[in-house]
């Protein structure tokens, strides 16, 4: 009996790596250098860039004339505004919104790709007596949202192909 599960599980096994299945890993940047500009003094989203880059072989340079590729943020912004209310004017759900408009270029200015604009949203759903609670939460729906843009942006650094 031991052996007919042994083999059933071998058999499983079996079917799974022929799947395809793989776990994703991060995106291979095919330059060695690469620079963020534009960004603001304290920007959460270029911190968050700086950490996924530095789990890649490309270097990050402070000057932007050093880099093969520059990423230069042209806007960075979060927003929020209310879906609904109730016909007393309290707030019952929020829309929250992230923006991020960016090139990517060479030092000289020659672009790479068009010009990216990545529009991200999440609805909240709000209550006055879980006002700190609900704050919390749209804290880690920002973050989830930078999280997504970061993803994208690592993904369109994979695809770059260098002039030359």
């Amino acid at each position: 009996m031991h052996r007919r599960a042994a083999l059933l599980s071998l058999a499983a096994l079996a079917n799974l790596t022929g799947c395809g299945f793989a776990l994703r890993k991060e995106p291979v940047l095919p330059f060695q250098s690469l620079a963020l500009v534009g960004f603001e003094p304290g920007s959460p989203l270029a911190a968050a860039l700086r950490r996924q880059v530095q789990h890649t072989p490309v270097r990050l340079e402070e000057d932007a004339s050093r880099a093969q590729v520059v990423i230069e943020a042209l806007r960075e912004a979060r927003d929020r505004s209310v879906v609904a209310s109730t016909a007393a004017g309290q707030v019952r759900e929020w829309e929250l919104r992230l923006y991020f408009d960016y090139w990517l270029r060479t030092p000289s200015g020659e672009l790479l790709a068009p010009k990216v604009e990545l529009r991200l949203t999440r609805d909240l759903n709000f209550t006055e007596t879980q006002a700190l609670a609900k704050e919390q939460e749209a804290g880690l729906l920002y973050s989830s949202m930078q999280s997504d843009v970061v993803a994208q942006v690592m993904r369109r650094l994979a695809a770059v192909r260098l002039p030359g």
